[in-house]
């Protein structure tokens, strides 16, 4: 394919880049507000997620996946196992490892907090096509692991990236009509 992008088109309005950028600065304080009245702050929220189905279990993995620096995140996961919703398990064959899981609490909060995410993203979508979604998805997961390439080869790491396709939350059973 030839290049997109020439100095005669490049600008703001199309730039993937800016466009991802504005995206996430418009949707993260919003999310943030999702969780105000929670037990959770929405970084606490995610950290527990991707622990959800067991893929990411080390802090590197887990820093490496939800894009967190490892201090913070340290001392988030501190405050978390304090909390009782994650615990920390140091490797038998190697005393340097140490895997995190989710308590029965933390697993708990997750499934809980889920339908809130989902009905805040099911309100941005609200204007697009199951299609539209579908592909919208679909777009930036290539691009996510397009860019993860590069990422990977700039800061030499060696861990992947773990995209989980493990439901957060248990299908809604059907309300009863009366």
């Amino acid at each position: 394919m030839r290049p997109y992008y020439r100095a005669s088109n490049y600008t703001m309005r199309n730039s993937v880049g800016y466009l991802m950028r504005i995206c996430t600065n418009r949707v993260l304080p919003q999310m943030e507000s999702l969780f105000r009245d929670q037990e959770l702050t929405f970084s606490q929220w995610t950290t527990l997620v991707a622990l959800h189905d067991g893929r990411v279990s080390t802090a590197g993995d887990l820093a490496h996946n939800i894009c967190h620096d490892a201090g913070s995140l340290t001392r988030m996961i501190d405050q978390l196992e304090k909390r009782g919703l994650v615990t920390r398990h140091r490797s038998d064959t190697d005393r340097r490892v140490v895997t995190l899981s989710l308590t029965g609490r933390g697993r708990t909060l997750v499934e809980q907090l889920a339908p809130k995410v989902m009905d805040f993203w099911n309100g941005m979508l609200a204007g697009f096509s199951h299609a539209e979604v579908d592909a919208l998805i679909n777009l930036l997961t290539r691009l996510v692991l397009s860019a993860e390439s590069g990422f990977r080869q700039v800061k030499g790491v060696k861990s992947p990236l773990l995209m989980s396709d493990v439901p957060i939350s248990k299908p809604a059973r059907p309300k009863k009509s009366s």
